[in-house]
């Protein structure tokens, strides 16, 4: 808490230095106007006026923020009764059925049934806490191959109801998670804690050292509907501190070495004993972690699955395959029960295994008869056949529709897709902090940004020196103004490839005494407008001309401030929807926020413009020069500007065949076609074996490396 005001402090004082640095500037530009007069006319008054209110809006702006920190910075927030707590938790429980629900539906899990593929508990001793300790009797999940409502009584059965799910590479360790989210979701009693799949490679214990802090934050990112003005402050932080969130964390072995082992001593640490836990990794790595901590996760069951045997798949893939299969099918799956082709029989021993061969044999109909022949020589060379085939296989088996919410939309070729995938899951390579999810606004730092911002300041100080110059016919003035331009933009665009989404929130019902407090401020701030107005004016052209300047920058001023900033921080959130966010949804809200901030803008801008038409200016230098400069200052507002990070970039990216300029639509159907899955506002690869394919590099990409922006 204490960091996060030292971050709002600094903010607040750097807001006042940047508001006193502006008024600083109009004063030396309103000393030096009298020598410009008499060449440039009206134009250097205006601008004078001009600079004058936005720097008052700007210096009222950060003095509010300032006098707003210095009095909240004390105040105790009230705590979340009961009732918002048992209304966040079913909140919270709905976004989670949604998001994992159509998941499960694009990923084929309960189609044409679940995999049957056993659990049992391990026979690892080193890796287990004392039976006794973690059920009464007898240590829950036997061998058996069991359905998923027994595999969540047998977890409720559990004293602590803690469970690791240890497995190899596409064992299905995320599948079971799901499913279990899903399972528990749905026989929930109210007393219950909510279950929520978050990544483990998420996590950065630099920035979260506790995992507390890590889980909360997960929630406030992925469910932002537990932020909403109703439900009290502070909803994810007090749902985790009192136990109320069950977390399932997915893929510790994505962590370094470190972080796990950090993570599960941490988790002993923290836990309490009514504390429950679900949390998947691969066996290998969890035995690492326990002998580097010297020490098992505290009354957990820990489970492995059972090779599926070769019959087992053969009756999944008979109950896949269409009624009349290919006439090949037969000789497939006999050699398959018959142990025949040792290499098919051990990639299908696995759920991943089972899913490529269904892919790219079964759902485009294709002949299967190099099953025969690969599935003699080596479980490798098939596996790698397997993913080569799995991209055309999926875009032959499932053609854009339009209409149908479970095809893409869009059609692309199988070495376009492959191309693209390729790059993305090297990027994920090379990132040692994300090496799992992939976020739109990301892409911006796939690419150095320096270039992407030089253009985009020269264009814009190209367009504003060519405006102001065709208005006022002063080429020189023109080109210091579009230089200008030009440099204010460099300099401010530079946070924004590092920014995260946001969106606008219009909610009224709870916010209607948030608006008193701006209008009062805009009144503030129109009062200090009034004050710089006459100070500036009245001693150059006396009591009548001050009190002109002080009216029309104080009004300029005061609505300004009401209408751009006050208003655009009261609807700006800093997440993106009002239910489980997914990626394109985070997308077109910040898309919205941007068209919202614009026309605030242009609002001012022609404000402006109507107090230049009434100094005499004329109508095309006011109103068009109003709207620019409104224009620039909108799309400079807010603490959001990702979908215009993003924009900027695509084109880049595109010119180099890294991503499509309709890269939104690709990455939606990529996961439309299964290659990718959504973890809120994330994509991931569907299976981390897939992800480490494509990196090996199929499809190869040149040009520079990645570095970070600058």
């Amino acid at each position: 808490m204490s960091s996060r005001y030292w971050r709002q402090n600094r903010k607040a004082k750097a807001s006042v230095a940047l508001g006193v640095l502006l008024l600083g500037l109009s004063t030396v530009f309103l000393i030096v106007a009298p020598q410009l007069q008499q060449g440039l006319g009206k134009t250097v008054g205006t601008a004078t006026f001009v600079a004058a209110a936005g720097s008052a809006m700007a210096l009222g702006n950060s003095l509010i923020q300032f006098l707003s920190w210095w009095r909240k910075r004390g105040a105790p927030a009230p705590a979340p009764t009961s009732a918002d707590i048992g209304k966040a938790k079913d909140i919270l429980a709905g976004m989670v059925t949604q998001q994992w629900r159509d998941e499960t539906i694009l990923r084929s899990l309960c189609d044409p049934e679940p995999m049957p593929l056993p659990w049992r508990s391990t026979e690892r001793r080193e890796l287990v806490d004392h039976p006794e300790i973690i059920a009464k009797g007898t240590v829950a999940f036997p061998g058996l191959d069991v359905h998923i409502a027994d595999m969540a009584h047998n977890f409720r059965a559990l004293r602590c109801r803690r469970l690791v799910v240890l497995g190899g590479p596409g064992t299905g360790k995320t599948t079971l998670a799901v499913q279990l989210v899903l399972e528990l979701l749905r026989t929930r009693q109210p007393e219950e804690p909510v279950p929520v799949l978050v990544s483990a490679a998420r996590w950065d214990d630099r920035t979260c050292p506790q995992l507390q802090d890590w889980l909360a934050a997960s929630l406030a990112m992925d469910y932002p509907a537990l932020r909403a003005e109703g439900l009290g402050p502070d909803i994810p932080e007090t749902l985790v501190a009192r136990g109320e969130v069950l977390p399932v964390i997915d893929g510790l072995d994505e962590l370094p070495a470190h972080a796990r082992a950090d993570m599960l001593a941490g988790l002993n640490r923290s836990m309490y004993d009514t504390d429950q836990l679900i949390l998947t990794c691969r066996t290998a790595q969890f035995a690492e972690s326990v002998r580097e901590i010297s020490d098992v996760l505290t009354a957990t069951a820990v489970i492995e699955p059972q090779p599926m045997t070769p019959a087992a798949a053969a009756d999944y893939l008979t109950a896949c395959l269409p009624p009349v299969p290919h006439a090949r099918w037969p000789r497939v799956l006999e050699a398959l029960r018959a142990g025949t082709v040792p290499a098919l029989s051990e990639v299908t021993s696995t759920s991943l295994g089972l899913w490529l061969v269904r892919a790219t044999y079964i759902a485009p109909r294709a002949n299967p008869t190099p099953l025969l022949e690969l599935g003699r020589g080596s479980a490798a060379e098939l596996h790698d056949h397997l993913c080569d085939q799995l991209i055309p296989a999926l875009i032959s088996a499932r053609p854009p529709a339009e209409a149908h919410p479970f095809r893409p939309q869009h059609a692309w070729s199988a070495e376009q897709v492959g191309r693209w995938l390729t790059y993305l899951s090297q990027q994920l390579t090379r990132s040692v902090e994300d090496p799992r999810d992939m976020a739109w606004w990301h892409l911006a730092r796939h690419t150095p940004c320096r270039p992407v911002r030089l253009w985009a300041s020269v264009a814009i100080g190209v367009v504003v020196g060519l405006a102001f110059t065709l208005l006022t016919g002063m080429p020189l003035a023109g080109v210091w103004t579009g230089l200008l331009s030009a440099l204010v933009v460099m300099i401010m665009i530079g946070s924004w490839f590092t920014e995260s989404p946001g969106h606008a929130d219009f909610q009224l019902r709870g916010r209607l005494t948030e608006l008193l407090p701006v209008l009062r401020d805009g009144l503030i701030v129109g009062a200090l407008g009034a004050i710089v107005g006459w100070l500036m004016a009245s001693p150059l052209g006396g009591t009548k001309v001050g009190l002109e300047a002080a009216r029309d920058i104080g009004l300029l001023s005061g609505v300004g401030f009401v209408v751009v900033l006050s208003l655009i921080r009261w609807v700006e959130r800093p997440t993106t929807a009002a239910t489980a966010r997914s990626p394109r949804s985070t997308w077109q809200a910040d898309r919205n926020l941007t068209v919202i901030r614009i026309v605030s803008g242009l609002v001012v801008g022609l404000m402006g413009g109507a107090i230049g038409l009434k100094a005499q200016l004329s109508p095309s230098l006011a109103i068009v020069g109003g709207l620019l400069l409104g224009l620039l200052f909108g799309l400079m507002l807010g603490r959001h500007h990702a979908w215009l990070a993003y924009t900027l970039t695509i084109p880049r990216l595109a010119t180099r065949g890294r991503m499509p300029l309709r890269a939104m639509d690709f990455l939606d159907d990529a996961h439309r076609l299964g290659l990718l899955r959504t973890e809120g506002p994330y994509y991931q690869f569907r299976h981390i074996e897939l992800q480490h394919h494509l990196a090996r590099g199929r499809y190869e990409t040149h040009g520079e490396e990645p570095r970070p922006p600058s």
